[in-house]
C-alpha cells in the first residue's frame, strides 16, 4: 500500500470521529434529544430543616393580691356657708351710723347699722306720756268704782284705755328698735352696698353675713346608691382651687326626695374650717366612703382595653393567655378585679405591646 493511500485512510477516520462527536450536541441544541447523550447532573435534594424555636420575650409581671380596699363613690358639689344672710332694714330711713369694716368678723349682737331715730324716739316719749295718764285715770276709776261713785262700765273703759296705751308704747319701742340692725349670729361680713347718709328703703340689700367656721357641702348621688347612704357617713373633700389639700367631713342630712329629672338624691355634709381658708361657693370633689373590705388588686398598667371591655395577659408556665376581666374601683394606681382572676395569678404589667395570646415570655416579677 502506498503512503498516499495510508494518509487518505487516516483523514477519513478522523473526519468520521469528529462527526460522531459533534452531531449529538448539534441535534440537542436544535431540540432533538439523543438517547446516547449523557444525562445532565441535577442538584441533590436535602431534607427540610426543623423551624427554629420562638425566642422568649422579656416582660414584667405582677402578682394578683388581696388587699384592703375602701369602697368610695365620687361626686361633685359646692361649698356653702353654715349660716348666711343678706341684711336688710325693715323700715325706711337715713343711715346715721355704720359700725363695722368690710370683711370684718363680728359676734352675735354687734351693732352693724343705725338709722336716724329722732322721730321714733319722739313717738316713744309720746306713747309713754299717754300711758302714764292712762294709768292715773285707771287708778282713780278703780277707787271711785269701789266707793260707788262711778259704774263698773266706766272703770272697764279706763282699764281698756290703759291697755291701748301700753300697746302704743310697745309699738313705738318696736319702731325705735328697728332703726338698729344687729348681727344675728357670729360670722364674717361681706362688702356693703350703702354709705352713711344714704336713704334706704325697707328690704334694701345692705351687706351679707356668712358663718364660715363650719361649712356645708351639697352633692348628688345616683338613686341606685340610696340604700348605701346614711347619716354620719365619712367623706373626703378636695378642691381644685387648693390642690394637695384634703378635708374630712360627715353626712348630716339626706333629702327624702329623689330628683325626677336626674334620678339623683341630694346629700349635705359638714366640715370644719377653723382657719377660714375655705370659702362658700368653691367647687368641691367629694369621695364618700361606702365601706371597706378585701379585694383583688392589680396595677392599672395590666389592663388592655378593647371594644369597651377590659383584658389582661395572664402568664401560665411562661406562656401568655388573654383573659377577659371585670373591673371595680380604682385606687392610687391599682384597680380592683371583680371577676376573671384569682389571687396568685401573674399578669403582664410591662411589655403588653410585644406579646399576644400564646407568646412565650421570660417574666420578671415586680412588686405591685
Amino acid at each position: 500500500m502506498s503512503s498516499r493511500t495510508v494518509i487518505a485512510l487516516v483523514v477519513v477516520a478522523l473526519a468520521a470521529g469528529a462527526a460522531g462527536y459533534y452531531a449529538p450536541r448539534y441535534l440537542g441544541l436544535q431540540g432533538g434529544a439523543s438517547t446516547s447523550a449523557p444525562a445532565i447532573a441535577q442538584p441533590q435534594q436535602t431534607a427540610a430543616a426543623p423551624p427554629a424555636p420562638r425566642q422568649a420575650i422579656g416582660v414584667e409581671v405582677a402578682e394578683v393580691r388581696s388587699q384592703p380596699l375602701e369602697r368610695r363613690l365620687g361626686a361633685v358639689g359646692s361649698l356653702l356657708s353654715d349660716e348666711a344672710v343678706m341684711l336688710r332694714p325693715e323700715i325706711a330711713g337715713r343711715l346715721r351710723e355704720i359700725g363695722f369694716q368690710e370683711g370684718q368678723e363680728v359676734r352675735q349682737g354687734d351693732l352693724l347699722f343705725r338709722l336716724d331715730d329722732d322721730v321714733a324716739r319722739a313717738e316713744l316719749q309720746q306713747a309713754r306720756a299717754n300711758l302714764a295718764l292712762a294709768q292715773s285715770k285707771f287708778q282713780r276709776s278703780t277707787q271711785l268704782q269701789q266707793q260707788g261713785f262711778i259704774s263698773q262700765q266706766a272703770r272697764d273703759e279706763a282699764e281698756n284705755a290703759l291697755r291701748v296705751e301700753r300697746a302704743n308704747v310697745a309699738l313705738a319701742q318696736a319702731r325705735l328698735d328697728k332703726t338698729v340692725i344687729l348681727a344675728p349670729f357670729d360670722g364674717q361680713l361681706g362688702l356693703r352696698n350703702v354709705s352713711v347718709g344714704d336713704y334706704v328703703s325697707a328690704g334694701q340689700d345692705l351687706v351679707t353675713l356668712q358663718a364660715i367656721r363650719q361649712l356645708k357641702v351639697d352633692f348628688r348621688l345616683p338613686e341606685i346608691y340610696v340604700a348605701q347612704t346614711r347619716l354620719g357617713q365619712p367623706l373626703d373633700i378636695t378642691l381644685d382651687a387648693l390642690p394637695g389639700e384634703r378635708w374630712q367631713g360627715v353626712v348630716t342630712a339626706i333629702s327624702p326626695l329623689v330628683d325626677v329629672a336626674g334620678r339623683a338624691i341630694m346629700l349635705r355634709a359638714r366640715l370644719d374650717n377653723p382657719d377660714g381658708v375655705l370659702r362658700p361657693g368653691m367647687f368641691a370633689r367629694v369621695n364618700l366612703l361606702l365601706g371597706s373590705g378585701e379585694a383583688l388588686m392589680v396595677p392599672e398598667t395590666a389592663l388592655a382595653p378593647r371594644d369597651n371591655q377590659q383584658f389582661v395577659m395572664r402568664v401560665v408556665d411562661d406562656v401568655v393567655e388573654e383573659v377577659l376581666v371585670r373591673t371595680g374601683q380604682r385606687q392610687r394606681g391599682m384597680v380592683e378585679i371583680v371577676e376573671g382572676l384569682q389571687a396568685g395569678d401573674r399578669v403582664v404589667v410591662a411589655g403588653l405591646q410585644k406579646v399576644e395570646s400564646g407568646s412565650r415570655v421570660r417574666a420578671t416579677v415586680v412588686e405591685s
